[in-house]
């Protein structure tokens, strides 16, 4: 029995270092240039990244799920400060694995003023390298700065910390 468990064990860890690995290899740093992407919004509407280059900032932040505690909490920071990113030029999105659906809910529910996106696939989750957290079962919660010609000027990765990721993102946007 014990030697069963042990197999389990190192198999187990063998999974997470592996994800681990594949996740590091193609993590976005700052300096490099943010990944061009089309996904949906909450109203079902596609919205191409590519439309806000040479005109806006981006702040687009990677949450695990729609109307949970930690992202409740995020969301609405970046609804209350939504007009100091607004004063400031910057296009506030945040993504997602929810469904189109999903969004629209959340959004409504806590009169969010900034585009959600739907992420179904991971396949921008993957784009920007957002590693998995909590084991590897959860989602990571990871915050990119865009400056207008779409660079990655800041980047800010806390699960716990769902709040601070705004005042990171204003405090690089105002410097």
């Amino acid at each position: 029995m014990k030697k069963v468990i042990l197999v389990v064990l190192i198999g187990i860890a063998l999974i997470l270092t592996i994800n681990t690995v594949m996740s590091q290899s193609n993590k976005l740093k700052v300096g490099d240039t943010a990944p061009i992407f089309t996904l949906n919004n909450q109203d079902g509407n596609a919205i191409a990244i590519e439309t806000f280059l040479g005109k806006k900032a981006m702040v687009i932040y990677f949450y695990p799920k729609d109307d949970t505690p930690g992202c409740t909490k995020e969301a609405c920071k970046f609804r209350d400060e939504f007009e100091a990113f607004t004063d400031l030029d910057v296009e506030v999105i945040g993504i997602s694995t929810d469904d189109v659906a999903s969004h629209q809910k959340f959004a409504e529910k806590y009169k969010l003023p900034f585009t959600l996106l739907s992420d179904p696939k991971n396949e921008v989750r993957k784009l920007f390298g957002v590693p998995k957290s909590m084991l590897g079962l959860i989602p990571g919660r990871v915050t990119y700065v865009i400056d207008k010609s779409g660079i990655i000027i800041h980047i800010f990765n806390s699960q716990f910390g769902a709040e601070k990721h705004i005042n990171e993102a204003l405090t690089k946007l105002k410097k």
